[in-house]
């Protein structure tokens, strides 16, 4: 049986005394860190050259911090105060590594980072390891780990704790170092009990951990991610993708604003498929009768339901849950599964499945404060349904249950994000042509390579066709990159707020043509000479007429009624924003898009100077402090916030 403790400084102690010299730790990415006990550790050893340590982990999670005293920063401190708690226990080392202040005995290597927060910390780029999500497991394994340290959840009357939120790598990291002939770890859980217990293969005996704490309390919140608002061409992505599912089949989805308006997408189009319909039409007349949308089985609502096979569970699992989309329940039973598929079940297979089957696997999540009061407040039968399972079980095929899950994963759709992709077909997701890292590769190359191998599975990869550089836009659709996270031999799916092109099994001449059909019309003269120029187009190549259309001002305006009548809302998932503060959100987003350039900022403050006082500007301004601006910057800043309120709230 494992000891307990309550005290973290005697559980650090209990640590030193067991493990001499340098220290290997290894912690799971997200919520699973046990902040607390790092934290207690890295005061421990920060100053103690004697002890140095190494830790191996991934996304170390911190609540923003708002410097300097400008908009953006009035915004957020009051929010992030309110959204995060004051007492929650930043991560003392991940607050260093974004100083590049790390002391030099102690090393992080983290193989995803918090999208584009440490692009300028040399000590994060220099730490970073570059890896799939299932080969996570034998890196940190190889690096031979001292103390495994993992945050757990406890319920009144159940001896097994549950890892909950993270059950990815920690046992695939056991028996990979097993694998080595390397001893065992010891294993350290630090209970929290604002973590919601899941039970199942989440589940573990009591005596698999070596030492369990429980801190005294008060305990802090859990780390929540602020959802945030989904634009025009969030949700012509979103709708363009949702045509892609075919009932019945198999949904992995990411995270960001991408996903929102892809899961937003999905309810409409089973909740109330007239109206979801109607916006498809509205958005492109054609769409319907697209190959893949063909091949999908058309636009339907969903009467058997989707199976949620991801490896992050985030806001979008949630909802689409409730709604009754994702449904179907697969089974651990390969004969079952079989006989399911073949059409020879037996009425008590169907029993069985319903009672013990599940509808939502996946290996660690991530959401909001009400996403994790969902998981905590499940019905049994409900979260029965739900699975937490490793990241090699989620991320891959291979691995001795190909059979099971090719028929549990039927007509697969994996939905992710990239930043950029080429015309020839490779995508640009996790780093720039300068080698720093935005984030990491996660599991994305592990979902495209699965929709490959996968019969009737499809890769969708989506990004937005523009974005800002230097306050000038530039195009996501590049005839080359400096850096690649998936080459261009897996092409597959591509879309955008302008379409979709299937790049699957076709020649580079169709690729070009089918991605410079998916372009931004300002860009497509260049990428299409370009392509003439490298010999991958015939010389004589026209564009279509029909392509002039990809402007975002076209898409804006054919969404703009379903935004005014409440179908495509801001915050599709829910906010954790007051309303004040999404109309902010707003102002603040309009300015900052017209500050950009020195020229667009001088003719923002000049107008920001001869802008009336809006009727409501006074419960903003005093949101954001600014009820009786004192100096001369805050008077400004006054006005700039005017401006922006109304641009974006009184114009409408």
């Amino acid at each position: 049986m494992p000891q307990h403790l309550t005290d973290l400084d005697a559980a650090v102690d209990w640590l030193l005394a067991r493990v001499d010299g340098p220290l290997r730790i290894a912690a799971p990415l997200a919520l699973g860190k046990p902040h607390r006990l790092l934290n207690q550790l890295y005061a421990r050893i920060e100053n103690d050259a004697a002890r140095p340590l190494q830790l191996y982990t991934a996304l170390s999670l911190n609540p923003p911090m708002a410097k300097g005293d400008g908009l953006e920063a009035r915004f957020m401190r009051p929010f992030v105060e309110r959204h995060f708690g004051t007492d929650f226990p930043r991560l003392a080392y991940a607050d260093a590594i974004g100083r590049d202040a790390l002391p030099a005995h102690v090393q992080v290597e983290e193989f995803y980072m918090q999208s584009g927060a440490l692009l300028g910390s040399r000590q994060a780029q220099c730490g970073y390891t570059s890896l799939n999500y299932t080969h996570a497991a034998d890196a940190v394994a190889q690096r031979a780990p001292h103390v495994i340290v993992q945050k757990v959840a406890f319920r009144e009357g159940n001896r097994r704790l549950s890892l909950s939120c993270n059950n990815d790598i920690t046992q695939d990291t056991l028996d990979a170092i097993a694998r080595r002939g390397l001893p065992r770890p010891l294993l350290i859980a630090e209970v929290d009990p604002q973590l919601p217990w899941l039970g199942g293969s989440a589940t573990v005996a009591p005596d698999f951990f070596d030492l369990v704490v429980v801190p005294p309390g008060p305990y802090p919140q859990l780390f929540g991610l602020p959802r945030q608002p989904v634009s025009d061409a969030d949700y012509a992505i979103g709708l363009y993708a949702s045509a892609l599912v075919r009932d019945g089949g198999t949904l992995q989805i990411g995270i960001g604003t991408l996903a929102d308006a892809l899961s937003h997408a999905l309810v409409l189009r089973h909740t109330d498929n007239a109206r979801y319909r109607a916006i498809i039409n509205a958005l492109d007349p054609s769409l319907a009768t697209h190959p893949l949308v063909r091949e999908a089985g058309g636009l339907e609502p969903f009467e058997v339901g989707l199976y949620g096979c991801s490896e992050m569970l985030n806001e979008g699992f949630r909802v689409l849950v409730q709604r009754g989309v994702i449904r179907r329940k697969v089974h651990e039973d390969l004969t079952l599964m079989q006989r399911l598929a073949n059409g020879s079940a037996y009425t008590a297979d169907h029993a069985t499945l319903a009672a013990e089957g599940e509808y939502l696997h996946g290996a660690f999540y991530l959401g909001s404060p009400e996403f994790y009061d969902w998981l905590r407040y499940l019905p049994e039968e409900e979260c029965r349904a739900i699975g937490m399972r490793r990241i090699s079980e989620i991320n891959q095929l291979y691995g001795g249950n190909e059979a099971l899950e090719q028929l549990q994963r039927r007509d697969a759709r994996f939905f992710n994000s990239c930043m950029m992709a080429t015309a020839l077909g490779a995508a640009v997701s996790d780093a720039l042509e300068d080698g720093r890292v935005v984030s990491g590769v996660g599991g994305q190359y592990n979902f495209v390579a699965m929709a490959h191998a996968l019969p009737d599975a499809r890769s969708v990869l989506m990004f937005r066709a523009v974005r800002e550089e230097a306050g000038k836009p530039a195009s996501n659709v590049r005839w080359n990159y400096g850096h690649t996270t998936i080459p261009r031999h897996l092409r597959d799916v591509f879309v955008n707020e302008y379409g979709i092109a299937d790049l699957r099994h076709r020649t580079d001449e169709d690729c070009v043509i089918a991605m410079a059909g998916i372009t931004d019309a300002a860009f497509q003269p260049a990428l299409l000479e370009q392509a003439k120029a490298s010999g991958k187009l015939a010389t004589d190549f026209t564009a279509p007429p029909s392509w002039r259309r990809n402007r975002g001002d076209t898409f804006a305006a054919v969404l703009a009624p379903f935004r005014a009548d409440g179908s495509l809302p801001d915050y599709p998932l829910g906010s954790d924003f007051t309303a004040i503060e999404q109309d902010l959100l707003r102002a603040l987003t309009w300015l900052k898009a017209n500050t950009a350039t020195p020229l667009a900022k001088l003719r923002t403050v000049m107008a920001a100077m001869a802008q009336a006082t809006g009727d409501n500007d006074a419960m903003y301004l005093q949101r954001m402090g600014l009820g009786t601006p004192g100096t001369l910057g805050d008077r400004l800043n006054a006005r700039l916030l005017r401006l922006g309120l109304a641009r974006t709230l009184h114009a409408g």
